[in-house]
């Protein structure tokens, strides 16, 4: 019995809704069109976003930098490494990561065989972008 009233309480107001349904008109506002196309544009013409990368390494010397990056490169052939000047360090990172949580795993992996690994925020082009499940 309570079957049966549960589903025509159901049908009953699904038919209301359906038949309840109206047309919604929105009058936009020609600068606000404008605005949100240059906002659209601007978004497009960018191939950088604010990411994540595993920084493997940061040493004075370049020909250490070299040895660990060939040994990286060696151990993880799908992982795109490369390193940054800023004076007098060099730096090695591993891996371009729109979420933390994305490093992270990265991390906990080169924590094995690296030591001193650690995140770091970076833009990273679009295209880079990797994704570890």
């Amino acid at each position: 019995m309570m079957r049966i009233l549960s589903v025509l309480f159901t049908w009953s107001l699904l038919s209301t809704c359906v038949s309840a349904q109206a047309s919604v008109s929105v009058n936009v506002d020609p600068r606000v069109e404008t605005l949100m196309d240059l906002f659209v544009r601007s978004n497009e013409a960018t191939n950088k976003v604010s990411g994540w990368r595993v920084q493997i390494l940061a040493t004075t010397d370049r020909a250490r930098l070299e040895t660990v990056e060939a040994d990286f490169k060696v151990n993880y052939p799908n992982i795109p490494v490369d390193w940054v000047h800023t004076k007098p360090y060099y730096k090695l990172r591993a891996g371009a990561f729109l979420t933390k949580q994305e490093a992270e795993r990265l991390k906990f992996t080169l924590n094995r065989q690296f030591e001193g690994v650690y995140l770091v925020k970076d833009d990273v082009k679009k295209s880079e972008l990797l994704r570890m499940y």
